[in-house]
């Protein structure tokens, strides 16, 4: 197998299949071939069955990562800090730390330096997000409220004075809240937001 046909994969990320059909093997024999060049240092695995050649994750932009955060647990959006910072709104500036909003579960992984985050929430209120381009992302609105749902129960850290709201829509953070538990909201306004 030739390196040459590994570089033919002209996908962000892909899985076995794409592996298999760039060599010419079967989907088992991928499977092998998959974690030997993760060994050999020529792919990064973001997950089982979903891998990033070594060169593309080297040069990966920030939406790039982006949209390897929404593999990382499906499905998920991203919020919090990550989408704040996105949107300009915070002073607080992450490198290498994307946060995401899942249903199934809280978790953390690592990938080389890359830290993704999962922090889940309701299923109710799962919403209040788009597809910009090629990820899913929370609007500036519903991360806040995100941040303010988790650091009412106790599960997140947030440096409320490090956002501006001046470039928050109040009208639409009181319409979203509504969703939201009384605990949240007291929050919320304790903090000039409702």
């Amino acid at each position: 197998m030739k390196l040459s046909e590994l570089q033919n994969i002209k996908k962000l990320y892909f899985g076995y299949e794409e592996l298999a059909r760039a060599f010419g093997i079967s989907t088992a024999s991928a499977r092998v071939t998959a974690s030997r060049y993760v060994s050999r240092g020529l792919l990064v695995r973001i997950k089982r069955n979903v891998y990033v050649l070594r060169e593309v994750w080297n040069t990966a932009t920030k939406e790039d990562r982006f949209v390897m955060a929404n593999l990382g647990q499906v499905p998920s959006y991203l919020s919090l800090m990550t989408a704040l910072d996105y949107y300009g709104i915070t002073t607080q500036m992450q490198r290498d730390f994307f946060e995401s909003v899942a249903i199934q579960r809280t978790k953390t992984f690592q990938v080389e330096e890359t830290v993704f985050r999962y922090s889940k929430i309701s299923k109710k209120l799962y919403f209040g997000f788009s597809k910009k381009d090629t990820f899913f992302i929370a609007s500036p609105e519903k991360a806040l409220l995100d941040a303010f749902y988790l650091m009412s129960f106790g599960r997140y850290a947030f440096d409320i004075s490090s956002v501006d709201p001046a470039k928050l829509n109040k009208t639409e953070i009181q319409k979203l809240s509504r969703q939201y538990p009384q605990r949240t909201k007291n929050l919320l306004m304790a903090n000039g937001y409702l």
